[in-house]
């Protein structure tokens, strides 16, 4: 299947979209993303969690300026067998690559929220959404800006813990900004723990908003393979 048409599949998959139209440019890169939604999330919802899917999921790091978003009273689209990958000649996938898509097993990001106290120090709350339902995690810590990207890689750790039953098995090692590129990245390793054996799962995300959205979907671009793995 190819890029553009799996990330309007997967576009289809988040809670509230109807239908979805990616518009390339010449070098066959996305140049526009418009889709209509039901209206149960915000504008502002929608666009974060385009963003999450698509570099969580296929690696694609998009400006938010590029998602149009319109508001309709149709029904969700129906995708037939051929559009959704799972059928028919020169779809391209790779086993099993799509036949996720639509039950709400992946990991979504909603919402991060940092709040300071000259007593608890600073406190992020982060926000999923697993289908129709939503998890969050919270974590709390001192002031700084390392500190921030910690505390809400931590509290993703938490909110994706609880989604998936796996408190108390996960854990981040390390977060950090590198530069490259002439642009900025959060970069950090989680920890994945069954029995006697670990995995080491390493994310990474383009900064373009605040350094602690960047955070979070660092982590889920490092956990959403095992997720769905683990759903398997």
């Amino acid at each position: 299947m190819l890029p553009i048409k799996r990330a309007e599949d997967l576009i289809l998959t988040l809670p509230g979209v109807v239908s979805a139209k990616i518009l390339a440019g010449d070098n066959g890169t996305i140049d526009q993303i418009h889709v209509l939604v039901s209206g149960e999330l915000t504008p502002k919802q929608i666009v974060r969690n385009i963003e999450s899917a698509l570099v969580a999921h296929l690696s694609m790091r998009i400006d938010h300026r590029k998602i149009s978003v319109a508001t309709t009273t149709e029904p969700k689209q129906k995708r037939s067998r051929d559009d959704s990958g799972d059928g028919g000649d020169g779809g391209g996938a790779r086993p099993g690559e799509g036949k996720h898509f639509g039950t709400g097993r992946r990991l979504y990001f909603e919402d991060v929220e940092v709040r300071g106290s000259r007593l608890k120090g600073v406190s992020c709350r982060v926000t999923l959404r697993k289908g129709d339902a939503s998890w969050t995690g919270e974590a709390q810590g001192i002031e700084g800006d390392r500190s921030r990207l910690d505390l809400a890689a931590r509290a993703t750790v938490l909110a994706i813990a609880a989604a998936e039953g796996k408190e108390g098995q996960l854990a981040v090692e390390g977060v950090k900004v590198v530069e490259a590129f002439d642009r900025r990245y959060v970069f950090l390793a989680v920890t994945i723990r069954s029995g006697r054996d670990a995995k080491l799962l390493a994310g990474t995300c383009e900064i373009t908003e605040s350094a602690e959205t960047a955070s979070v979907l660092a982590v889920l671009n490092a956990t959403n393979r095992w997720v769905d793995q683990e759903a398997e």
